[in-house]
């Protein structure tokens, strides 16, 4: 059954970046497309919040900081798997900002993640060694929100673990599954990643749900 977007107090919009986007660093096939259903939905939520990847230059979760290695190998830091990416979403820089067309009027607060060098933060809400809040989980507790519905870049990887955190907090939680784009760095990452969020009790919807 489609959720009624009433039922819902919150909207989380997941790296909506340059870098994300066509042309960006780390660019998500299509990412850019998601950008008119962030703004349209928007619109029907009383309460919006955004992450924003916010890298140090030196980030150990970039390529460029190990020798030999390249953007796609796996590496172990400080006892996490960690999969290297080029550098992007650098702090201050314009691979960091906010997509153009994004209506940042719309949104209420923004959580940055990604700060700690040693440690990289897919989840909107923890740093993947779960050591460290963004602040979201007690922006969201101290205002009464209970449910939240989730979209942006990239599915399998930042998307998937807010959601599966948002799960974890006990807040229901939803999908909009076309507002989201993936990297799919593995054929069926996509996919799996979708699986995984609806046996963890995540919904997954249409933004026409909404309408």
């Amino acid at each position: 059954m489609a959720e009624n977007p009433r039922s819902l107090d919150c909207l989380i919009l997941v790296d909506l970046q340059n870098d994300f986007m066509p042309g960006g660093a780390l660019p998500v096939p299509d990412g850019d497309e998601v950008v008119e259903v962030a703004n349209e939905l928007a619109t029907l939520f009383g309460y919006v919040v955004a992450s924003q990847d916010w890298h140090p230059a030196n980030h150990l979760s970039f390529a460029s900081q190990h020798a030999g290695h390249r953007p796609g190998d796996i590496v172990e830091i400080d006892g996490l798997e960690q999969v290297l990416w080029p550098d992007h979403c650098v702090q201050r820089s314009p691979g960091a900002d906010f997509h153009a067309s994004i209506d940042r009027r719309r949104i209420d607060a923004v959580f940055r993640k990604g700060l700690d060098r040693n440690v990289d933060s897919y989840s909107a809400f923890f740093d993947n060694a779960r050591r460290r809040s963004t602040g979201l989980a007690e922006h969201l507790h101290r205002l009464g929100i209970g449910s939240v519905a989730l979209m942006g870049l990239a599915t399998d990887y930042c998307v998937k673990f807010s959601a599966l955190d948002a799960v974890s907090l006990g807040l229901r939680t939803v999908l909009i599954a076309d507002g989201c784009r993936g990297i799919d760095l593995s054929a069926g990452d996509i996919d799996r990643a979708c699986q995984e969020m609806r046996s963890a009790g995540v919904g997954i919807v249409r933004a026409g749900d909404f309408k």
